[in-house]
């Protein structure tokens, strides 16, 4: 029996309004008028967690609540974000374009960092009849389109209430016939950048560093690479003994399971208000941060898989379609497909935008889109301007800076991205290949990556 069929199966055992539900959405039709026909959308998203920051994944990271949800969904384990920077990356999950159109190129406040200026999926839940809460870090600007479309909110950078607002909100929902959307943004592991104040516990000495942490030597990578460690936000533990490393992992480590704490406890709420069956439940991050690895903290002018790749697992209820708990291995995904994918279970009207809908993928049915490659887009670190634009398949990653040349990598062969292959004669061919699609998307969506600029660390222009 395949797969259709057994989403199915499943559906004739639901109730009317949900089996009319699932009906139109595997023949590609809107959902139900009914309010029950609709599901609740949970979406929940750290700061700066990369794709291995999971124990499922990693047995060194602790997050129960994070793996038992991973039991019940959908994970995509080649999930990645549009860019390594909160704001840009958070305009695509909300808008599903790429920051060179949602024009937030960079961190609001920063250099290229644009208050949002358009709409985002909040405004069509709200018309569709949803009630709608965001709660937690925005760092999306203040301009009153952005902001419209949620009827609950508290729109702050480092909101340290947002586990108690969504709680309240939920059960606020429990006592509701309209569906809801919440979107929370919890802001750990983010507040690794206090770990020079973090103490290891007793049992966590002699913490394993990472393979690329023995293997790097930055030599024959983009000099920005090392200026980063030496100049920038990266000095602060450049040249320190490896216990300083070993801090800093283990307070990678300890944010991690603060968040997951966090997700319990909204989850938990989920289940109390007898909402868990009724509400489809995404779970990602906006970036990643090096942890250690290549003797690299933080984020910076870098595309390394730490930086790019996120978690994204997906539960989707039985009522609702879900074609049953896997891990998805050989698709890969972008921040940007959110949207589109929240649009398509809701029954919202479709929206021509960046992003694919994983709707069939969740459900089980047919017409699943894929994509060939992964485009990544960098813009700046604060005043400090370094373009950089990646295209990645599964088996290389090529990426071209403006000014400080290009890194080809063997995701095959060297999947710690340890030797630069780009002036290797024996991959010319990969090269010229990687570099003619990337070329091609550039133009193809007026990406003004050739015409930017780089700037020193000040901020001023390099000429």
């Amino acid at each position: 029996m395949n797969e259709h069929s057994i989403s199915r199966r499943r559906f004739v055992k639901g109730t009317l309004a949900a089996g009319a539900a699932l009906a139109t959405r595997l023949t590609g039709g809107a959902l139900a008028d009914s309010a029950s026909a609709k599901p609740n959308i949970l979406l929940i998203f750290s700061d700066q967690q990369h794709w291995h920051a999971m124990g499922f994944m990693d047995s060194f990271f602790d997050t129960p609540h994070l793996d038992a949800l991973a039991r019940e969904s959908f994970v995509f384990e080649n999930s990645f974000c549009t860019t390594p920077q909160c704001s840009p990356s958070r305009s695509s999950l909300l808008t599903g374009f790429y920051p060179t159109k949602t024009g937030v190129m960079g961190n609001v406040g920063a250099a290229g960092g644009k208050s949002l200026i358009q709409e985002t999926i909040a405004s069509e839940l709200k018309s569709a009849g949803y009630r709608t809460g965001y709660f937690g870090k925005w760092h999306l600007g203040d301009h009153q389109i952005a902001t419209k479309g949620w009827d609950r909110s508290n729109l702050k950078i480092n909101d340290r209430s947002a586990e108690s607002d969504a709680v309240t909100f939920l059960r606020q929902s429990a006592r509701s016939t309209t569906p809801f959307a919440l979107f929370v943004s919890f802001n750990n592991p983010h507040d690794i950048y206090l770990f020079e104040r973090h103490r290891a516990r007793e049992a966590a000495q002699n913490i394993a560093l990472p393979p690329s942490w023995y293997g790097e030597t930055l030599k024959d990578k983009p000099s920005v690479q090392k200026q980063f460690m030496l100049e920038d936000q990266g000095k602060v533990i450049w040249g320190k003994d490896r216990k300083v490393w070993e801090q800093y992992r283990d307070c990678y480590r300890t944010k991690t399971g603060l968040y997951d704490s966090n997700v319990g406890a909204v989850l938990d709420e989920l289940k109390k208000q007898g909402l868990w069956d009724n509400t489809v439940i995404i779970v990602t991050s906006d970036h990643g941060d090096m942890d250690t690895n290549h003797k690299l903290i933080y984020k910076g002018p870098f595309m390394y898989e730490h930086m790019v790749r996120i978690p994204l697992m997906i539960r989707v209820p039985v009522r609702f379609g879900s074609a049953g708990a896997r891990r998805i291995t050989d698709m890969d995904v972008v921040n940007v497909d959110i949207a589109p994918t929240i649009r398509d279970l809701c029954g919202l009207i479709p929206v021509t935008c960046d992003g694919i809908s994983l709707t069939p993928t969740l459900t089980g049915s047919k017409g699943q889109k894929t994509r060939d490659f992964v485009i990544g887009q960098y813009y700046s670190k604060q005043k400090w301007v370094n373009p950089i634009r990646m295209i990645r398949t599964h088996a290389f990653k090529f990426n071209r800076y403006v000014r400080h040349g290009e890194e080809l990598y063997d995701l095959k062969d060297d999947p710690h991205e340890l030797k630069n292959l780009a002036n290797d004669r024996r991959f010319a061919d990969v090269k010229a290949e990687l570099s003619h699609k990337l070329d091609r998307w550039i133009e193809e969506n007026n990406d003004p990556f050739y015409s930017l600029d780089t700037t020193t660390r000040s901020g001023k222009t390099i000429t």
